[in-house]
């Protein structure tokens, strides 16, 4: 079973000394919907903890992980946050898995006046200014800024903005929006498509005729594939054409070398040269034999966070903590991290843009992070040469 290591790994917490430990917390989906979503993020909380443990501890004290199966339904993280509270005594608290859960564990820290560190939490409403909740992972609102970047790095002046009709896909967009309006530019207003379009011809028209110089669009790798399909079907090439699906590997899978130089928006990639993030990444591979993906990141950024505010704190007092996340201005494999010191809402980290190029994803900005150089305009379709040897 998948999740057999990970509960084999939580009964073998490593002992410092014998000071009592420091009890961290969190609800992870081991079972349910979520749970093969999850697991690298609870398999990055063991092997954070193990790591810390091995040098020394936290603040001299051994990590107790207790890691709680929420089955995948947000209500269960009220009673599982309230009993590592109560009845655990948990001095860190990292939150659930997802935006839903987040804000029902958030509730219950709040009402106790706990440090919870939202690491997984990306939408507007998963940080709507709880006193106590640190976001760590770049909001969705902010997947658009690199866009806009790279747009004017270009010297484009005319954006077709594209959102699937979901909160995740309507906050960058409008964001976005917002922005470019801000410097100037011609921008449509937002199209919103339904879950599930494959039929994107009319947008396509409406963009031609609008002479827009860039297509970007927030949704899923699915969605983004079946643009390509009615680009190559309508002649149609953008001479930008940024997808946020285009940086998964199920865009590459459907579209074969018909993903070539479409543009994605990606929150995390494992060649990232964050701090500390090359060590991660193989001392990750070494544990649990796979690339971390964004769920991974995204614990081990948790844990990073927890071991400097508890040392800059010099306790576990949570309004110590709590001082000392709204002070930290720091990186993580997931990029900077700082935050609001009024909502705690993360201000600091961005996704990456990436490209396919002969098959693979590669970070194309910003510049910094680069592992290839970004080729644009996005081709003509009577001007592509089919490649060897083909995509796989």
């Amino acid at each position: 079973m998948r999740h057999a290591a990970l509960l084999l790994a939580l009964a073998a917490t490593a002992v410092c000394a014998s000071d009592p430990p420091v009890i961290v917390g969190a609800a992870v989906p081991l079972s349910g919907s979520y749970a093969d979503l999850a697991a690298e993020y609870g398999n990055a909380l063991v092997l954070w903890r193990d790591e810390v443990n091995a040098a020394g501890g936290l603040l001299g004290r051994p990590v107790e992980l207790r890691l709680v199966d929420d089955r995948s339904q947000a209500r269960a993280s009220h009673e599982i946050y309230r009993q590592l509270i109560e009845a655990e005594g948990a001095q860190l608290l990292v939150g659930p898995y997802g935006s839903a859960a987040t804000l029902t564990a958030a509730a219950v820290a709040e009402r106790a006046r706990r440090v919870l560190l939202n690491a997984t939490g990306a939408g507007r409403a998963a940080q709507r200014g709880y006193r106590y909740m640190f976001q760590v992972a770049a909001p969705y609102a902010r997947y658009g800024d690199p866009v806009l970047e790279l747009a004017r790095a270009e010297n484009l002046r005319s954006l077709f903005i594209l959102a699937r009709n979901d909160p995740p896909s309507r906050e960058p967009a409008e964001r976005l929006r917002q922005l470019a309006l801000g410097l100037g530019l011609r921008v449509s207003d937002v199209q919103l498509y339904a879950a599930g379009t494959s039929d994107f011809s009319a947008l396509a028209e409406r963009a031609r005729s609008d002479g827009a110089q860039a297509w970007i669009a927030f949704g899923t790798a699915r969605e983004a594939a079946e643009m390509v399909k009615t680009f190559r079907r309508l002649g149609y090439a953008p001479p930008l054409f940024v997808a946020q699906g285009a940086s998964q590997p199920g865009f590459i899978q459907a579209l074969g070398q018909d993903a070539e130089h479409a543009l994605g928006i990606s929150p995390y990639e494992a060649r990232l040269a964050t701090l500390n993030n090359a060590e991660f990444v193989h001392a990750y591979r070494s544990r649990w034999g796979a690339v971390p993906g964004l769920a991974a990141a995204q614990g081990d950024a948790a844990g990073k966070l927890m071991e400097a505010a508890a040392v800059r704190a010099g306790s576990f007092d949570q309004e110590r903590l709590r001082a000392a996340f709204a002070a930290l201005d720091t990186e993580t494999p997931l990029g900077r991290y700082k935050a609001d010191p009024a909502t705690g809402a993360q201000i600091a980290a961005k996704p990456v843009l990436t490209q396919i190029l002969e098959g693979r994803i590669e970070i194309v900005w910003p510049i910094e992070h680069a592992t290839a150089r970004r080729q644009l305009p996005y081709p003509s379709w009577d001007s592509r040469k089919l490649m060897e040897p083909a995509l796989q």
